[in-house]
């Protein structure tokens, strides 16, 4: 699929995100994101204004018809299977059990989408379960000519730096299955924080908006890329 005929199913405008308070379903078959409830202990319910904002973003951005809020999901739910993008978040630990693994694994080659937003504190453990889930498929840093980057917004430099947590580079790293980038992790970068709420952490708005850009990309990747 060419990137022309991509923006000309995906894309109405690129304007900044406004309020989605009073936002309502156009019709019951509604996209969402579905946010991951993990074991382990990492609170993956942070950031808890973020992705019905990003929602409004892409709802108001692109032709997508999405739902005004994220779907609450775990990896057994039967409910995983109804969204094309899983995000999960937090600031410790992750885990997953085999029986977990093994769905996730088929869930992932089958067509689903799976973003890892390190929000200072899940890096440690959050490479050595996506090593448990692909011990055969190493994850790398996703190359700036990737579709994620240059979707509808363009991000030369690739994902952008939210929060500065150590200092270091903002990074994308990837899993692909089959030419396809199935799993993202965003790296020192925070993409969570700058889609919340302006007053939760006082970002000045030009980071907010690299944010939902970003977050805008991923989602429209996963969508016009997956199952």
């Amino acid at each position: 699929m060419t990137r022309a005929l991509l923006l000309s199913i995906l894309t109405i405008a690129a304007r900044p995100v406004a309020s989605p308070a009073g936002r309502l379903p156009a019709h019951a078959e509604l996209l969402t994101i579905g946010r991951l409830h993990y074991d382990g202990g990492g609170d993956w319910y942070a950031n808890p204004s973020s992705l019905p904002n990003l929602l409004h973003a892409i709802g108001t951005r692109t032709a997508l018809k999405v739902a005004p809020r994220e779907k609450l999901v775990t990896v057994t739910d039967a409910d995983l299977w109804n969204v094309p993008y899983i995000y999960m978040t937090g600031h410790g630990n992750v885990h997953w059990n085999d029986q977990e693994l093994l769905v996730l694994r088929r869930y992932l080659q089958q067509g689903g989408f799976l973003h890892a937003d390190d929000n200072y504190g899940m890096d440690e453990s959050i490479r050595r379960e996506l090593k448990r889930l692909f011990p055969d498929r190493p994850m790398v840093e996703v190359p700036l000519s990737h579709p994620i980057y240059h979707m509808i917004y363009e991000f030369p430099k690739g994902i952008p730096k939210i929060h500065e947590h150590d200092g270091k580079p903002a990074q994308g790293f990837g899993i692909f299955i089959d030419g396809r980038l199935a799993v993202y992790y965003s790296y020192q970068s925070d993409l969570g924080d700058g889609w919340e709420d302006p007053e939760v952490h006082k970002d000045p708005a030009e980071v907010r908006e690299s944010a939902l850009r970003m977050g805008v990309n991923l989602f429209a990747y996963a969508v016009a890329y997956g199952s």
